[in-house]
């Protein structure tokens, strides 16, 4: 990989259009999971709930996409870390969020670890 491309990977237009579609995964998903979950019938309403359990997913992506959108606060993140290996790691690991509520319950594990 080249250093060129590392060097315009946190460009504010990038940066944007990951938020953007952290939001609309959000709640385009969970909206639209939540309507066949309440409107559908037997089969519909499992898969209705399956993708809203997805579209809770991208909720803590997009809280963090907005925190790091501070300025510096990407970079900060990033100082002395080996992107090269860590996009090889999240490459994998984006799958993750096909596992309905698997990265709220992730976020919150987090979150309750960092408070004690």
């Amino acid at each position: 990989m080249s250093d060129a491309w590392l060097r315009g990977a946190g460009r504010l237009w990038r940066r944007r259009i990951i938020l953007a579609e952290f939001v609309l995964g959000a709640l385009g998903g969970t909206g639209l999971g939540l309507w066949q979950a309440l409107s559908g019938t037997g089969a519909w309403q499992i898969f209705g709930g399956f993708l809203a359990g997805i579209g809770l997913n991208y909720v803590p992506l997009t809280l963090h996409a907005v925190a790091l959108s501070r300025r510096g606060a990407l970079e900060e993140e990033l100082a002395g870390v080996d992107i090269v290996a860590e996009l090889r790691h999240y490459t994998a690991a984006q799958f993750w969020v096909l596992v309905p509520l698997c990265l709220v319950v992730l976020s919150v594990r987090q979150a309750s670890r960092s408070k004690s």
